[in-house]
């Protein structure tokens, strides 16, 4: 059974997905009104922007390089402006932790003692539709203090019992997905009865503010939102008027809203002061998206060249001159600006099992945390909630009893476009690392089919973004007649050799997925044709639920 078409003259939303329990609380014909509206108004703008991201993307692969732009300098040079910064529940961001929100998640990432927990639609969740409205449901439990949960049971007894018992929860700011991802499960006809797939990031905002934003303002701390994969201060543009159109249509204040931009496109590196600008009204600040961004240089410069090739991921680390001058930059425009700098994700993670691991990964969190605090960003994240106390411990060291240090201004920091583009890392490519790659792209695209959108993998957490860099990896060194260290040629019946190799060293059980992740990660990095992201054909393909 589906909701029905609402009828009316004109535009209409359709749902397509399967109802189940209380998805009838999320898929009200209030929301639905709601979506039908911003789908309406702003489903065109998308399109014409995503044929903008495109455009933009064969401009670089044809050998035109990035520049900061002259249409908009009016927009740099100008020192006057200001965006809102921080509302409600912001002003102290020093810990931020992630993750996906599924009802266990939620309640362990509101018990995590984090400053902010950012509510995670994208690249942490996979795409199922039980994952888009039960993640939804979750959300609204959890603002409204109702959220418990019980683990199933087992043979030594009854499931355990999951309850949000901290006396202050984190901040709740929630990332709705990329203006790319479409939402099959939604239908959008517009006013020429032309059906089509609706917006993933649409679909993700509308539900979540229409239940929510009131709530949330009756409590002090919300409605905010992170902003994933923006490319152009264009795109920052389309959400500023999603956003006051909402606040209209539900009759609160100008502003309310208020986003963090992730800068982790190489697009939106050279544009991040017109970013700012154009959500000015609606921008608490920006974070240094460092997976997508890693992800995003080698998307665009895959066919351009040796100059252009990068080694292991493990060597691809905050210090390399591209992404230190990324990081710099960031800071500093941000700081300008009056808005706040968050950090990127450590993918190291704990081991509760394993004291080695643990202690390792808290070295490695604890420097990356200690380097983020003394370049000036004013928080950072975090996947796990036993990293919080050491990146804690790092920003406490810098800010003491102050909320931020929006006051440092970086004024010695001088980046020019090409320190954006300097890629020499000065290191090979291992075999190691190309078995690693395809080893941890297949591993987690199992687990993404099975409805997991962050997976521990070899003591890392690893999700879309870093799953992304894998495969976007081994297609580059493909493409571009890489060979290893020891001088082996790294080519599709290489990597075939080592999918092969994957697949016999996996556990297997009734019920997995690794045909399907093998047959996904062949598509996304042995093919000529190199898809823009990994997860929009999976989708489309396994993530399908018929009503």
């Amino acid at each position: 059974m589906t909701t029905p078409t609402i009828t009316q003259q004109g535009p209409a939303i359709t749902v397509t997905g399967p109802l189940r329990e209380r998805y009838s609380e999320i898929l009200t014909p209030e929301a639905i009104a709601f979506l039908t509206e911003l789908h309406h108004r702003f489903a065109a703008r998308r399109h014409d922007r995503l044929a903008d991201r495109m455009r933009r993307r064969f401009e670089i692969g044809n050998g035109h390089d990035p520049r900061f732009r002259d249409d908009t300098r009016h927009i740099r040079e100008d020192a006057s402006w200001r965006v809102a910064g921080a509302g409600p529940g912001l002003e102290d961001r020093r810990v931020e932790i992630t993750g996906p929100t599924d009802p266990k998640m939620t309640i362990n990432a509101l018990n995590s003692g984090a400053r902010v927990w950012l509510a995670d639609q994208e690249d942490a969740t996979s795409p199922t539709w039980k994952n888009v409205i039960e993640g939804q449901l979750s959300l609204r439990d959890a603002i409204r203090g109702e959220l418990s949960f019980t683990g199933p049971a087992s043979a030594d007894g009854p499931g355990k019992e999951y309850r949000v018992t901290a006396e202050r929860t984190p901040t709740i700011v929630m990332r709705p997905r990329g203006w790319h991802l479409p939402e099959k499960h939604v239908e959008f006809i517009d006013r020429a009865g032309r059906r089509t797939a609706a917006s993933g990031s649409l679909v993700d905002f509308g539900l979540y503010f229409l239940h929510n934003a009131q709530e949330l303002i009756t409590r002090g701390r919300g409605p905010y939102f992170y902003l994933a994969k923006i490319e152009s201060s264009e795109e920052a543009k389309l959400w500023d008027d999603v956003f006051s159109f909402s606040e209209e249509y539900i009759g609160i204040p100008h502003g309310t809203i208020r986003a963090t931009v992730l800068i982790e496109t190489l697009p939106a590196a050279f544009e991040m002061d017109e970013i700012l600008y154009e959500l000015r009204d609606h921008c608490a600040g920006l974070n240094a998206g460092r997976w997508d961004y890693i992800f995003s240089i080698i998307k665009n410069y895959r066919g351009r060249g040796a100059r252009f090739v990068l080694p292991d991921r493990s060597e691809v680390t905050m210090t390399v001159p591209f992404m230190r001058a990324y990081t710099e930059l960031l800071v500093q425009t941000c700081h300008k600006r009056g808005a706040y700098a968050i950090g990127g994700m450590s993918a190291f993670i704990p081991n509760r099992r394993d004291p080695e691991v643990t202690a390792r990964a808290i070295e490695k969190v604890s420097a990356d945390k200690k380097r983020e605090a003394g370049d000036g960003f004013d928080g950072t994240w975090v996947a796990h909630p036993d990293l919080i106390s050491t990146a804690q411990a790092e920003f406490d060291a810098v800010l003491g009893e102050r909320p931020n240090q929006l006051d440092r201004l970086r004024p010695e920091v001088s980046v020019a476009p090409e320190d954006l583009l300097d890629l020499h890392i000065g290191r090979p490519i291992t075999a190691q690392g190309v078995r690693d790659n395809v080893s941890v792209a297949i591993r987690y695209l199992e687990a993404w089919l099975r409805g997991l959108g962050a997976v521990a993998i070899d003591n890392l957490m690893e999700d879309a973004a870093t799953a992304e860099i894998s495969r976007s990896q081994v297609w580059q060194w493909i493409h571009q007649d890489r060979t290893t260290e020891d001088g082996t040629p790294i080519t599709a019946e290489y990597v075939e050799g080592l999918i092969g190799s994957v697949l016999a060293q996996a556990t297997r059980s009734a019920g997995d997925r690794f045909d399907d992740a093998a047959e996904v990660f062949r598509e996304v990095a042995l093919q000529p044709e190199f898809p823009a992201f990994l997860t929009v054909g999976a989708y489309s393909r396994f993530l399908i639920d018929e009503a």
